[in-house]
C-alpha cells in the first residue's frame, strides 16, 4: 500500500526527542515551547507566536480572542474542512459562504464584496491545497469595511503572496502541524499576530485563563490547549528543513505534472502557478473532467483496491448535515464548490513518497482512466 501521506522524519527529531527524555523536559513548560514560538514567527514575519495543541483549536482561539460573539457574521469559503465553520458557531456567529475560484480552488475573492452586511465582523479567509487566496482585494476589502482577516494558513508552511509569507496579512492567522503539514509536531498549531494585546489574550486563554500573579484565581475560563515540549522539539527538526520541504514538494508536483501529462483531456491537474504565488502542491489534487463518466468516490475505490491510498476533496460547508439540520443554506448553491467535492480527490503526495512510487500511483490511475 502507499499511504496518501508519509511524513520525513529523518532529521534532528530523535536526536532531540532522546535529549528531552534524558533531561526529564516533556510537559508545556519546557524551553522548547518558546523557542519554537519565536522561530516560527520569525519565519512569518510575525511579532507573536502561540502555540497549541492542534491547528482546529488555533482556529477556536483566534476567533474568540477577537470577540467574535452571537449575532456576528463572517464570510468563509464554502469549500473548505469544517474546523473554520466550526470555530465561528461555536462563537455564537454564522459563517457566510462564498464559491470558490475554478482556476485556483481557493475562495473566489470577486464574490465576496456582495455578502457583506452591518453584521460581518470578519473574513476568514482559507488558502487552499497549495495556492493562496489573492490577498489585496480582500486586504481592500477589510479596510474598506473595518472588517478583521482571519488568516487560516494551516496548509501553507512556506508559501508566499507576492513574496511575503503567508500567514503575514491576517489580524491573525493560524497554522497546522499535522503529519500531512510541510511541518509537522504530529498535532499542533500555531497562531501568530502582531497584536501585543491579542497575544496575551490567546497566551491566557490557551492556559485555563490563570492570571500570572494569582495563580488558581479564575475570572473567566479559558481552555487547556497547552503544546508540549516534545512537540515543539520535533517542530524545531522540521523547521530547520523547511527550505528543502517546499523546494521537494515542489519537485514532486512537477514530476506529477509530466506523469499524468498526457490525461488532460481527463483530469484538471494544479494550477502550477499564479501571478502571485508559485505551487507548493502540499497535496496533489486532481479534478475529473466531464468526459469521466463517474465520480471521484469511484476513483478513490478503484485506488484503493489498486493500493494506493487516496483522499476526497472537501465537502461544502452548504451541503454538511449538521447545518442543513440547523435550517442553514437549504437553498443555496455553490456550483464550484460542489463540483470539486464530487469530482475532486489527491493522490498521495507526503514528503517521503519517492519517485518509484510517483510512477506506480501514475500506473493505477492510467488504467483506471484510460
Amino acid at each position: 500500500m502507499i499511504p496518501v501521506n508519509t511524513p520525513l522524519l529523518d532529521g534532528n527529531e530523535k536526536k532531540y526527542l532522546i535529549q528531552a527524555i534524558e533531561e526529564g523536559w516533556i510537559s508545556s513548560e519546557g524551553p522548547a515551547v518558546k523557542e519554537f514560538e519565536d522561530k516560527f514567527s520569525n519565519i512569518v514575519k510575525r511579532k507573536h507566536g502561540i502555540a497549541v495543541c492542534n491547528g482546529s483549536i488555533a482556529l477556536d482561539l483566534a476567533v474568540f480572542a477577537l470577540g467574535i460573539k452571537s449575532g456576528d457574521e463572517v464570510i468563509l469559503p464554502a469549500f473548505t474542512i469544517v474546523s473554520p465553520a466550526a470555530a465561528i458557531i461555536r462563537c455564537g456567529a454564522k459563517p457566510i459562504l462564498v464559491d470558490s475560484n475554478s482556476e485556483n480552488w481557493n475562495m473566489d475573492v470577486n464574490k465576496v464584496e456582495e455578502k457583506i452586511t452591518t453584521r460581518t465582523k470578519a473574513i476568514l479567509l482559507v488558502h487552499i491545497y497549495g495556492l493562496p487566496v489573492d490577498m489585496q482585494p480582500l486586504i481592500e476589502l477589510a479596510k474598506k469595511y473595518k472588517l478583521k482577516i482571519i488568516e487560516d494558513a494551516a496548509e501553507m508552511h512556506g508559501q508566499t503572496y507576492r513574496g511575503e509569507p503567508c500567514g503575514s496579512f491576517g489580524d491573525i492567522s493560524t497554522f497546522s502541524f499535522y503529519p500531512n503539514k510541510h511541518i509537522t509536531t504530529g498535532e499542533g498549531g500555531m497562531i501568530v499576530c502582531n497584536d501585543d494585546a491579542l497575544a496575551s489574550r490567546c497566551r491566557t486563554l490557551r492556559n485555563l485563563a490563570f492570571v500570572p500573579e494569582k495563580r488558581f484565581i479564575h475570572y473567566e475560563l479559558g481552555w487547556n490547549y497547552r503544546f508540549t515540549h516534545l512537540q515543539a522539539l520535533l517542530g524545531l527538526a522540521q523547521l530547520e528543513r523547511l527550505n528543502e520541504f517546499v523546494e521537494r514538494k515542489r519537485k514532486m508536483g512537477k514530476f506529477y505534472n509530466e506523469l499524468l501529462s498526457d490525461l488532460t483531456q481527463k483530469i484538471e491537474m494544479p494550477l502550477e502557478s499564479t501571478s502571485y504565488a508559485d505551487n507548493i502542491y502540499w497535496v496533489y489534487g486532481i479534478i475529473l473532467k466531464e468526459n469521466i463518466p463517474f465520480n471521484a468516490q469511484e476513483v478513490i475505490k478503484r485506488l484503493t483496491q489498486e493500493g494506493i491510498g487516496c483522499r476526497p476533496f472537501f465537502y461544502p460547508m452548504h451541503k454538511q448535515p449538521v447545518f442543513n439540520n440547523m435550517n442553514w443554506y437549504i437553498n443555496e448553491k455553490y456550483p464550484v464548490a460542489e463540483k470539486m467535492a464530487e469530482r475532486g480527490f489527491y493522490i498521495p503526495s507526503g514528503l517521503a513518497l519517492t519517485e518509484d512510487q510517483m510512477k506506480t500511483v501514475s500506473e493505477k490511475l492510467h488504467k483506471i482512466l484510460v
